[in-house]
């Protein structure tokens, strides 16, 4: 029998959580735009794929960040708060 409840515990596990899920979200489908935008202009200008990719690269890099910090916060949540 549970004879005290940590809300605050239970509210950082459930913000955790759905920080996780809600900042992997949009990274995700960022890079997919990206990707695919890119392979359509390889395909498009293929002597161009060299330049092409390294924005690519950039541009995914740049797009991870925010699952980057989703992730920071998360942890900060587990650990700190928990």
């Amino acid at each position: 029998m549970i004879e005290s409840v940590d809300w605050t515990k239970i509210a950082a596990l459930i913000t955790a959580g759905v920080c996780m899920g809600l900042g992997g979200l949009g990274p995700s489908l960022g890079q997919g735009f990206i990707a695919g935008k890119a392979c359509e202009n390889i395909g498009k200008r293929p002597e161009n794929g060299g330049m092409i990719l390294r924005a690519m690269v950039l541009g995914m890099a740049i797009t991870e960040t925010a699952a980057i910090f989703a992730l920071l916060i998360s942890l900060i949540l587990l650990f700190v708060v928990t």
